[in-house]
């Protein structure tokens, strides 16, 4: 019997749940972190003497080492191992936040910034593939949906600690101490989490493997006090791994047999994060134009931040009943829906509940597509394809406040959220005709029957 049959006939139980926890915590803090940077903006530009466009630099100083991370931890995740990148890249984040928060001049702050989002973008990018290796089948897209739903929580605490602590006297240095605090959980991952068994069996560490499997069987059979399920064989296996360059990975992912999938799953990363970063960026300075103060349009933004995660666990709920592309196409749709209600109110307090009806669905589409990218390449280049994916994504994190800028200031308010529509719009037109299949398959059929088979069309 093979050992990943082994794995997805495991029923989902605590030590599942302990990797969720794990994960999810990881994601927590890449979501604080990165939401943290809108509140710290007006104390940073004060405490160097920044102008607008230093101001600019330092908020896409972050988003910039993301990207670069992401596409780092990619590579080294089917090269080294999941669990070293994922530790590793913490300890870069975390260390990063403290050089951050003792920054005596603005370039050491820039920098600062820089590697933290690097740090963060290989987290990001490693966790998703990493847990996807070891849950069940069956209950796959909830769980990469709940894992993502964790993002969420870390936006509130950048909310809280914009109200309350970036106030105080230096305020904005104890924040970046609190996003340094997450260190401690190398100790913890270090210990408990166990290497991908994927991973292993693609790297010739059988034994390795065989012993991870039975240890992790152990313990779903001590948490559910019951024999476990029989193994169902299939007679779909994955193409051997090969050994590749960053370059023949990019080659093969845009080869004859991958490239549909691949330009699929970027432009969906593309679109999703363009319209998330382009809203989150601008609401607090939009509500503020509609007459708001800031410390009221922080708190309206508070709101609009909680919104998310009833959005992140509604979608990974629906993502085992709908699949994974209906349910990325569903919460588009109401994406897009929201946005063009954005685009037509002027009422302050309806600008904030189209806000709050639009974070919950592109939150939503986050947890959709979370689930979906780490379903779609073989495991043998699974991180990578999922690096280089969130990567390309941030690229829309990276322009969006450029061209939302542009449209606010030709078209004004209407025009940066009638031009957000029309770029969902195309996402969703996308995803129905061309994402591929996954709820209920395992990784090996997905990709061998979905996206290895010769193209169609």
């Amino acid at each position: 019997m093979t050992l990943s049959a082994r794995l997805d006939r495991l029923p989902l139980s605590r030590p599942h749940y302990l990797l969720l926890l794990i994960g999810g915590l990881g994601y927590t803090f890449d979501g604080m972190d990165g939401a943290v940077v809108a509140f710290l903006m007006p104390t940073i530009k004060t405490a160097f003497a920044l102008d607008n466009s230093q101001l600019g630099l330092v908020a896409s100083a972050s988003p910039f080492g993301f990207l670069f991370g992401a596409i780092i931890a990619g590579y080294l995740g089917d090269r080294i191992g999941r669990k070293k990148v994922m530790m590793y890249s913490l300890i870069v984040y975390a260390v990063a936040s403290l050089v951050a928060a003792l920054a005596g001049n603005f370039e050491i702050f820039l920098i600062a910034r820089i590697v933290t989002g690097l740090g963060g973008g290989a987290e990001s990018a490693i966790i998703a593939p990493f847990l996807s290796e070891f849950v069940p089948s069956h209950r796959r897209g909830w769980f990469i949906g709940a894992l993502a739903g964790f993002f969420s929580f870390g936006f509130v605490a950048a909310a809280l600690i914009g109200r309350f602590v970036v106030p105080l006297p230096e305020g904005w240095r104890w924040a970046q101490v609190i996003t340094f605090l997450p260190i401690v959980m190398v100790l913890w991952w270090r210990r408990s989490v166990p290497e991908s068994p994927r991973f292993l069996i693609n790297t010739g560490e059988i034994l390795r493997a065989e012993h991870i499997v039975e240890s992790f069987e152990q313990k779903v059979r001590a948490a559910t006090r019951a024999e476990l399920p029989p193994v169902e064989e299939s007679r779909i296996l994955e193409l051997e791994p090969e050994k590749y360059s960053m370059r023949k990975a990019l080659a093969y992912l845009w080869g004859p047999k991958m490239w549909r999938t691949t330009a699929v799953t970027w432009l969906i990363w593309f679109v999703i994060t363009f319209s998330y970063y382009g809203f989150f960026s601008w609401i607090p300075t939009l509500l503020v134009a509609k007459g708001l103060t800031v410390t009221k349009s922080f708190d309206f933004s508070l709101f609009i931040y909680l919104a998310q995660i009833p959005g992140y666990f509604s979608a990974a709920w629906l993502s085992e009943r709908l699949d994974r592309k209906h349910t990325i196409a569903i919460y588009m749709v109401g994406s897009a829906i929201s946005a063009f209600w954005l685009s037509q109110m002027a009422d302050p307090a309806m600008i904030t509940m189209a806000g709050v009806f639009l974070s919950f669905f592109l939150n939503g589409t986050y947890a959709g597509v979370y689930a979906y990218t780490p379903e779609v390449f073989p495991t043998w280049l699974r991180a990578t394809g999922v690096g280089l994916s969130s990567s390309f994504g941030r690229v829309g994190s990276i322009t969006a406040p450029l061209i939302i800028g542009v449209f606010a200031a030709q078209w004004g308010f209407a025009g940066v959220f009638g031009m957000t529509t029309a770029v969902l719009a195309a996402g969703v037109i996308c995803t129905l005709l061309f994402a591929v299949r996954t709820a209920g398959r395992s990784l090996e059929e997905i990709t061998v029957t979905e996206v290895l088979e010769p193209q169609r069309g």
